[in-house]
């Protein structure tokens, strides 16, 4: 691979003059200007990114940190970031932490290593912080990041989305409702809960001890939930409607229905949280919580450039208000003959 002092002896220069000229930073005669740009494409030579942001301080990179790509709700926010981002001329680099601390460690130094100009997070342990409760480098924070840190966040609004949720059951006149929240204690999952059942009791339900599960957030894990809910459970006893804190354990729901053989929306009413794309195309199509995650990604990098352009900002949040997209998987209660 050609050097920069192999582009100045082929054009008969100091490699001073090929810096130069490939940054233009000083004013350089046309004639050596066209025997350093020949030397370049001659020798097919490629500036190194790593001397120049060494020089400029900016290496136009943003590292982004997702607990699970494989996720599609994280798949489609990273590729919102990823389009603004790259519309503004940065690159992204992509690390999935499998909610590992350790692992997360590692990518955050890796990436401060590499002089990335920001990061996006969508988790964050407070051993990770700097003293001053923050770390050192240009940082935004998302999805279950906590909310107490002086750290610019964008967040979805989990206790309205909840809320939507038990409300739309309601109006349907579901009477024996089911809850299969995200991981125990994962704030994010919690406040759907709380957002869910308060609207619940206040329509005259009650989301009962029994009635709330636990699962990873999976497909698998939806699944598993729901045939402990509805398996071995007759006509009167099993709920009728069921409220998923996420969309893949929404699709396991409606996988464990199929092959009980109880009929999605009639038996059985099915709701999600996410909006994911696949949300359209199961069968039924599920009604669920959007969250546009789209307009989250494209907000979160916005954030993060206007953080990077002043780094004096004061901490900011936005929260962003979720939405009901009613689809096949929901339905009134059947009358009672």
């Amino acid at each position: 691979m050609a050097t920069i002092k192999d582009v100045a002896r082929l054009a008969g220069v100091s490699y001073t003059t090929v810096s130069h000229v490939l940054n233009q930073t000083r004013p350089v005669s046309s004639d050596a200007r066209e025997r350093v740009l020949a030397a370049v494409k001659e020798l097919d030579y490629v500036p190194s990114a790593l001397a120049r942001s060494l020089r400029s301080k900016v290496t136009g990179s943003i590292g982004l940190i997702i607990p699970n790509n494989t996720n599609p709700y994280f798949s489609e926010l990273a590729r919102g970031i990823e389009d603004h981002c790259y519309g503004a001329g940065y690159s992204v680099i992509l690390c999935n932490s499998d909610d590992d601390p350790d692992k997360q460690r590692d990518y955050l130094q890796v990436l401060q290593t590499k002089r990335c100009d920001g990061l996006i997070i969508a988790t964050l342990n407070q051993a990770d912080l700097n003293p001053a409760g923050r770390l050192d480098i240009p940082t935004v924070l998302l999805d279950r990041a906590p909310k107490e840190l002086d750290i610019d966040l964008v967040s979805t609004d989990n206790a309205l989305g909840g809320s939507l949720a038990a409300r739309h059951l309601l109006e349907l006149q579901r009477r024996h409702v089911a809850c299969i929240a995200g991981p125990d204690g994962l704030e994010l999952s919690d406040e759907r809960v709380q957002g869910f059942r308060q609207t619940l009791q206040a329509g005259g339900l009650a989301l009962a001890e029994g009635d709330l599960l636990h699962a990873d957030f999976s497909g698998i894990g939806g699944y598993q939930a729901a045939m402990q809910l509805l398996q071995g459970r007759g006509e009167g006893e099993r709920p009728d409607a069921i409220f998923c804190c996420n969309d893949m354990m929404a699709i396991g729901v409606l996988r464990a229905a199929g092959e009980l053989q109880i009929e999605v929306p009639g038996e059985l009413s099915v709701v999600g949280f996410d909006d994911i794309e696949l949300a359209q195309f199961v069968h039924p199509p599920l009604t669920t919580v959007a969250q546009n995650t789209r307009k989250l990604g494209n907000l979160t990098a916005q954030f993060l450039l206007e953080r990077i352009a002043d780094p004096s900002l004061p901490a900011r949040r936005e929260t962003v208000a979720p939405q009901l997209q009613r689809r096949g998987s929901t339905a009134p209660r059947p009358k009672q003959n």
